[in-house]
C-alpha cells in the first residue's frame, strides 16, 4: 500500500477519535469550527498489502487550549504487527475569524478523561 492509503486510514480514525470528544461534524457546522493538523509524524514499520486486514487504535495524548494532540497504531490484523504509528497535532479553529480558538471546556474534559494514565503514577499531560 502507498503513502496515501496508510495517510487516508489515520484521517478516518482521526473522525472516529474527535467523535468520542464531541468534536463531531454537527459541532464545526453549528460553531463555525474546524481543526487543522500542523504537525503530523508517521514511522512505518511493517509493509501492508492489499486485502490484509487492519485495525486502529488511538488514543489522546494531551488535550489543552486550542490545541490536541493523538496517537494512532495501525496494526496488521491477522500478524498482529504494528504496521504504522502516528503522531498528531491538531488545532482547534474559528472558520469565520480564521484563527486558533480554546476548546470548549466539555470537549477538553472529554479529551482529557481519554488520555491514557501515566505508568509511572504521575499526573495525566493536560
Amino acid at each position: 500500500m502507498n503513502v496515501m492509503w496508510y495517510v487516508g486510514k489515520f484521517d478516518e480514525a482521526t473522525w472516529n477519535l474527535f467523535l468520542r470528544v464531541g468534536i463531531t461534524p454537527g459541532y464545526l457546522r453549528a460553531n463555525h469550527r474546524g481543526m487543522a493538523a500542523v504537525d503530523q509524524h508517521i514511522e512505518y514499520r511493517r509493509e501492508l498489502h492489499a486485502g490484509d486486514v487492519v485495525a486502529i487504535r488511538s488514543a489522546i495524548l494531551q488535550v489543552e487550549g486550542r490545541k490536541i494532540r493523538f496517537r494512532h497504531e495501525m496494526t496488521n490484523e491477522e500478524t498482529g504487527e504494528v504496521a504504522a504509528i502516528t503522531t498528531l497535532l491538531g488545532v482547534h479553529m474559528d472558520t469565520q475569524a480564521r484563527k486558533a480558538c480554546a476548546f470548549p471546556p466539555d470537549i477538553v474534559a472529554r479529551g482529557l478523561a481519554l488520555c491514557p494514565a501515566p505508568a509511572d503514577g504521575a499526573a495525566a499531560p493536560g
